[in-house]
């Protein structure tokens, strides 16, 4: 079952849906033309592709056997390619409006029905904590270049934290390649923090807690999650003592670095 509520996704869809139109009603053809933190696109081209998949998603109905109209994705991006910013603005509310009224029909039990997601059939609360964390990284890829700062509420960086989170074997064990044997405890600070436990006695996995880990690593939620994004140059958060390690130095600076899945 989901551990969170349809009202918890559709408020954190909501929270994220206006720190975009509340951003592209600002914004001008500079800023529009900045390069984001993605290498292949601008500010433009990462509102078109992330605004793009809620077009195609709004109006489609949870299913294990027919995934979304991804085929459809481009169409948005090429409708806002060349409009003017207040344009674009309008066109981009009148998107995330329809969306969010799609989620607001849902019935709650929603949350829990099979579904196809980017990562293979789970349910569509997971499918719709994998939207979050698309957006909340994405509004990343804005922010920074722009010198913005994103404040998109705590149910989107809660459930973009759990999808994170949800990955931490695979990324310690296989990004990281922590032996067999170790453990490790990831302090992430913020509103939401977390604790989260490794250990890996086979494979890596996550436990409830850890006593004595051999490595324990801290960083706040906007450097942990946008490295794992593959976002950032882990020396500069390094450098801003933004990400700090104890215990087996080796192994927590290759923590540190190492940290990136989603590329």
């Amino acid at each position: 079952m989901s551990t969170h509520t349809l009202t918890e996704h559709v408020s954190a869809h909501e929270d994220l849906f206006a720190t975009y139109t509340s951003w592209l009603d600002g914004f001008g053809a500079d800023e529009l033309a900045t390069q984001s933190l993605c290498p292949e696109w601008d500010v433009r081209a990462v509102v078109g592709h992330t605004i793009g998949v809620e077009t195609v998603l709004d109006g489609w109905k949870p299913s294990a056997d027919s995934p979304p109209p991804f085929q459809k994705m481009g169409h948005f991006s090429a409708s806002v390619a060349d409009l003017e910013p207040p344009a674009l603005a309008a066109k981009v509310r009148e998107a995330t409006s329809s969306r969010l009224e799609h989620l607001r029909s849902m019935e709650p039990g929603v949350v829990d029905a099979p579904s196809v997601t980017p990562v293979g059939v789970s349910t569509y609360g997971g499918f719709l904590r994998i939207r979050v964390l698309d957006l909340w990284v994405h509004a990343h890829d804005i922010a920074l270049p722009l010198g913005l700062a994103v404040d998109a509420g705590r149910p989107a960086a809660e459930l973009t934290l759990e999808e994170v989170a949800g990955s931490i074997g695979y990324i310690v064990g296989k990004k990281v390649g922590l032996p067999d044997g170790m453990s490790a405890v990831l302090h992430i600070t913020g509103d939401p923090g977390a604790d989260i436990a490794v250990v890996v006695d086979g494979r890596a996995r996550a436990v409830p807690s850890v006593e004595g880990p051999d490595v324990e690593l801290t960083a706040d939620l906007e450097t942990f999650v946008l490295l794992a994004a593959g976002r950032l140059d882990p020396q500069e958060r390094i450098d801003s003592a933004r990400i700090t390690w104890s215990g087996d130095a080796e192994w927590g600076e290759r923590m540190a670095r190492n940290l990136a899945y989603m590329m």
